[in-house]
């Protein structure tokens, strides 16, 4: 006897080419059948109409803990990200103190156990204090279950540490994920350009994402690290990724809802909800993220999920911090900015939030294989529903679709063959 039986669904799993009504059996918390199954089960789930794929995975998620566990916790975004259809996600290491030894890298996959919800996979820090000057003990934190490094929040500005980062790399045969921008060129609060002359706001160019992503893509053509490019956003680095696949390099990159969705015309609020890091480009710039996500330029979406506190998310547009929170919603901003924009459809959507993503962070997840771990989402495409964030499950509320309507959501959410959520 199965433990879990979904039946009646279209399962897409793109690692196998696989898109046809089928049932998907789940025992001891891996797959154990994907086809017509009889027999009995534990559980059966009736997902007729609905789509059955791997779990989703976002790649690029703040937790705060520790540090800031009043804005979010291992454990409050573990729970937003079940709610959103996300069984794997991997945390940031710009806390306090920052995720830059084996001993932090530890305590987040302990608290992740505790939580017992979504997998939460740590990401540890490429220098020391996240302060760009030493390289951290990348082999031990790797060891401790490190999935990637990263000094997200702040690119690693010098050429001569970048270069040893991605030595040590590819000796481990780990990812480096950065996040590309220039510090002598980041000194603003939006997109350079008109608007920003026009609001009286200090400008963030798109030549300081540019520089640096030029500099590193010189790099890895002479070393040859795993190379990810975190929340592209700009027309030039799209070009710039295209350019760099076609030649063989071992680059991948990823865009977030927000760079998918906005255009700096919504700082016009002045609402923080719409100051990020990178910020919101133009038109030009959100067309060409669509196209690079829609041609496989970009591999992977994940959201940058970033809590704040209520305290600064209601400070002025200049004092105020980068970044929103989007996990419970993210997979219908992707249906509104991909699929209902016709620029791919549900199969392709699919594999740059599952296999793509797992790929990238050398995971064996990502896929609904016979014997592969039983992650499994359940969506709804057609679903209406209304963003209310005071009902969602993060501890923190700066999100600017509060109010949208959107289509399409997760309505079952499985982890190692366990339901952790259910709409």
């Amino acid at each position: 006897m199965n433990d879990l039986l979904i039946t009646n669904g279209r399962v897409i799993d793109p690692a196998s080419g696989l898109d046809q009504v089928a049932d998907v059996a789940i025992s001891g918390g891996k797959i154990t059948c994907v086809d017509k199954v009889r027999g009995k089960a534990k559980r059966t789930i009736d997902a007729a109409g609905m789509i059955v794929c791997p779990g989703l995975i976002d790649v690029h998620v703040h937790c705060r803990e520790p540090g800031h566990e009043e804005e979010e916790t291992i454990d409050t975004a573990a729970a937003a990200a079940v709610a959103g259809g996300f069984t794997t996600i991997c945390a940031m290491p710009n806390t306090h103190p920052p995720l830059d030894d084996e001993t932090s890298i530890n305590y987040v996959i302990q608290r992740a156990k505790q939580a017992d919800l979504a997998r939460v996979l740590p990401v540890g820090c490429i220098t020391k204090g996240r302060e760009g000057k030493e390289l951290a003990e990348m082999n031990l934190m790797a060891e401790a279950g490190a999935v990637a490094f990263s000094d997200d929040g702040d690119g690693v500005a010098s050429s001569s540490i970048m270069q040893r980062a991605m030595q040590y790399a590819r000796m481990l045969d780990v990812v480096l994920m950065q996040h590309c921008q220039d510090p002598d060129l980041a000194g603003g609060h939006m997109n350079s350009g008109a608007i920003a002359v026009r609001l009286g706001l200090a400008g963030i160019a798109v030549a300081g994402e540019e520089i640096m992503l030029r500099r590193d893509l010189e790099l890895i053509e002479r070393i040859g690290c795993r190379y990810h490019v975190q929340h592209v956003s700009s027309a030039g680095s799209v070009e710039l990724l295209r350019q760099a696949k076609a030649e063989g390099l071992p680059v991948t990159a990823e865009a977030a809802p927000h760079h998918l969705l906005l255009t700096d015309a919504a700082c016009m609020s002045y609402d923080p909800n719409y100051k990020m890091n990178p910020p919101l480009r133009s038109a030009r710039d959100v067309e060409a993220l669509r196209e690079g996500v829609a041609d496989g330029t970009i591999d992977c979406l994940a959201t940058d999920h970033a809590p704040h506190s209520a305290e600064e998310s209601e400070l002025e547009f200049s004092l105020a911090p980068f970044g929103i929170i989007s996990l419970e919603c993210a997979l219908a901003l992707y249906v509104k900015a991909l699929i209902s924009s016709g620029a791919m459809d549900w199969p392709a959507l699919i594999a740059r939030m599952t296999v793509n993503a797992a790929s990238i962070i050398g995971q064996p997840l990502g896929t609904l294989a016979v014997g592969a771990e039983a992650d499994v989402t359940v969506i709804d495409p057609k679903r209406r529903w209304k963003v209310n964030v005071n009902k969602w499950q993060s501890r923190s509320r700066n999100c600017p679709y509060d109010g949208w309507r959107l289509t399409g959501r997760a309505v079952a959410t499985i982890v190692s063959g366990q339901v952790k959520y259910e709409a």
